[in-house]
């Protein structure tokens, strides 16, 4: 006799297929507006840390902020740690990546580590890094040496 099939059983699907993306690298220019969208991101985010700097150290805060270059610096870096490395590490996106559907994988197109992560952030201040991607194959120096590629999702 045959088994019964239940109507009310939930659909049986592979899950590995569903973890790791086929490397299908982003345009240049998917690339370009993922650039421009993180920088409004990026500066939006310096104003607000700037106001609570502002509202947390007062006059002392906002002055040492306009001290010098080194401090300049040193926020700015700060900012950008916090906006890339959370959003990539958790979710493979940046706000950029959301609106153009591109993700952040590893080479074998799975979720890159949290060291992955912090590379393509921290290479991302090396002097002339934008000018990388004027190579053949449109990767920059920050895709590179962490070994990762940002590809389309949809």
């Amino acid at each position: 006799m045959n088994a019964q099939v239940d109507p009310y059983q939930a659909p049986q699907s592979r899950l590995a297929d569903a973890e790791t993306l086929a490397i299908v690298p982003a345009e240049r220019w998917r690339r370009f507006v993922n650039l421009l969208i993180d920088y409004m991101g990026f500066f939006a985010l310096s104003f607000v840390f700037g106001i609570l700097l502002a509202m947390i150290a007062g006059t002392r805060g906002v002055a040492w902020l306009q001290s010098g270059i080194g401090p300049q610096y040193l926020f700015g870096f700060g900012t950008m740690l916090v906006y890339y490395v959370p959003l990539e590490a958790l979710f493979g996106r940046t706000l950029g990546k959301l609106v153009t559907g591109t993700m952040v994988v590893n080479e074998a197109g799975g979720k890159p580590s949290f060291g992955q992560v912090l590379g393509r952030t921290l290479c991302r201040f090396i002097p002339f890094e934008a000018f990388s991607f004027f190579a053949a194959d449109a990767r920059g120096w920050h895709d590179k040496i962490p070994r990762t590629y940002v590809v389309k999702t949809r």
